[in-house]
């Protein structure tokens, strides 16, 4: 990838700033052409099935509509502020840092009531192992800061697993911690002058390709059980495995973000909120082995037991590539429920999806009022797939008559180029996949044979090329699409 792709800088200029003039030319165009898109709201036809909490929401006005800023307030300004030297960090890039992080977090600790306390990280590589956040604290990287993960794997100590997955992801028991971790936080920061946080993960990919990996690979940065958490503004890249996972949070944005991973990195996740509500992900690039953003909310029995799903989440302008998955996935661990999402103004390309939502028997929960709007594709393989068949399970206590509700997902504004297939959507038998409504989509390049793959789907559309399956074909009397 480094040989192909030497300047990130440059990529994401020319992929991010003009596609968007090309997108709008290109909706507006469509726009005018077509007589059947109506100028009315999509109104749900239906009642949701009951969502906990759910009449107490008004999800779209309660997020900006040009930034997320709001959900997180000002950038706090934090009394004390200190640097990673004054406690003894080298940025040599050979030299550990971890006992200077460490220290450095537990000493600003005391200020979490005081004002709150800021770290910066100078102009150098600060090679370090896992450490641990604080409340009421900024992580601030300068330019030309790079933190470096560990090579050393005992630097990454093995902790619980999360109880709404019940196991580790990839392997029994334990985990391993992300290399920056914070449990039960409150106004957490992580920003800076475009520095980098790079977790070398290739010695974990390595583990994971040679069938060798004891424990399921840590993230870059995990935040669990916290609230009014703010990333911004810097550049990770290599994560051993899914970048952003903030589970069981409340009150997170992540803007302006630069992700990076070799496209052939296993699981190298963009951003994954998990069981979280109120989360903002905007104008951030993302290169990875794995889904650019996935939703998700637990794990089978684990997850529905929990019962925690994520709610009210915002994704928009977000641009990149992912050869082997989606731009934005949903699930397929979803047993704790998924609702109210909106996706939007997205630009994929060379992608095996542009959108996909994915579950099977077992997950349970519930996956509801999804709105995916002015998405933009580029050779992306499928750009439209709702799947079954994930096929893993935590364990043999799974129960194969959970099965997951689908309902209420809008689709419009749609443009893909150079397509390979038609959509392919794909429900479960004796599931409820229902109220699926397509609106002003257009596909380009598919061979004239290509058809639309649907099988246990119900909907309708409007302003569809080419022709959807009958499933979903409107018969002049369904208002679901109108």
């Amino acid at each position: 990838m480094e040989s192909e792709k030497s300047n990130y800088g440059a990529i994401m200029v020319y992929f991010t700033k003009p596609s968007w003039a090309f997108l709008v030319l290109l909706f507006t165009v469509i726009a005018i052409l077509s007589l059947q898109i109506s100028p009315k709201a999509i109104i749900l036809p239906f009642p949701l099935f009951p969502v906990p909490g759910s009449s107490e929401l008004n999800f779209e006005s309660d997020f900006d509509p040009g930034s997320c800023a709001a959900i997180f307030g000002e950038l706090p300004e934090r009394k004390h502020v200190m640097s990673l030297k004054d406690f003894g960090g080298v940025g040599d890039g050979k030299t550990s840092n971890t006992a200077a992080f460490r220290k450095a977090l537990d000493y600003m600790q005391r200020f979490s009531e005081k004002g709150g306390a800021q770290l910066n990280v100078p102009q150098g590589k600060w090679l370090t192992g896992s450490f641990n956040l604080t409340s009421n604290f900024t992580l601030f990287l300068e330019q030309g800061a790079v933190i470096l993960g560990s090579q050393d794997s005992e630097e990454w100590p093995i902790v619980e697993p999360l109880p709404s997955y019940g196991r580790g992801r990839e392997r029994l028991g334990g985990r391993h911690i992300s290399l920056i971790h914070g449990d039960g936080l409150t106004n957490v920061v992580i920003t800076g002058n475009n520095g980098t946080i790079d977790g070398q993960g290739q010695i974990w990919w390595e583990l994971w390709w040679n069938r060798t990996l004891n424990h399921t690979r840590g993230h870059l940065v995990e935040l669990m059980n916290s609230n009014n958490i703010l990333i911004s503004n810097l550049t990770f890249r290599n994560s051993p495995f899914w970048t952003i996972h903030p589970v069981y949070c409340s009150n997170v944005v992540v803007k302006g973000m630069t992700i990076l991973a070799p496209l052939n990195a296993p699981n190298t996740d963009g951003i994954d909120p998990d069981s979280s509500t109120y989360v903002c992900i905007e104008d951030c690039y993302i290169e990875s082995g794995d889904d650019l953003v996935a939703i998700k909310s637990g794990w089978d029995q684990y997850g529905i037991k929990m019962a925690r799903p994520s709610s009210n989440i915002k994704v928009r302008r977000i641009s990149g590539t992912t050869p082997s998955c989606s731009g934005v996935g949903i699930g397929s661990e979803m047993s704790g429920g998924i609702f109210n999402v909106t996706i939007e103004d997205m630009h994929v390309w060379n992608s095996a999806a542009g959108v996909r939502i994915k579950t099977d028997k077992g997950r349970g929960g519930y996956i509801a009022n999804i709105t995916i709007r002015n998405i933009m594709m580029e050779r992306v393989k499928i750009p439209i797939r709702l799947s079954r068949g994930s096929n893993d399970h935590p364990d043999d206590r799974w129960d194969p008559k959970a099965i997951p509700k689908i309902r209420g997902i809008f689709i419009s504004n749609i443009v893909s180029l150079n397509s390979t297939k038609a959509p392919v959507l794909a429900g479960i038998r004796g599931a409820s996949f229902e109220g699926l409504c397509f609106k002003n989509v257009t596909l380009l390049g598919l061979s004239p044979d290509a058809a639309w793959h649907c099988e246990f789907v119900s909907g309708c559309t409007n302003a569809v090329f080419p022709l959807p399956c009958p499933h979903l074909q409107s018969n002049g009397s369904s208002t679901c699409c109108s």
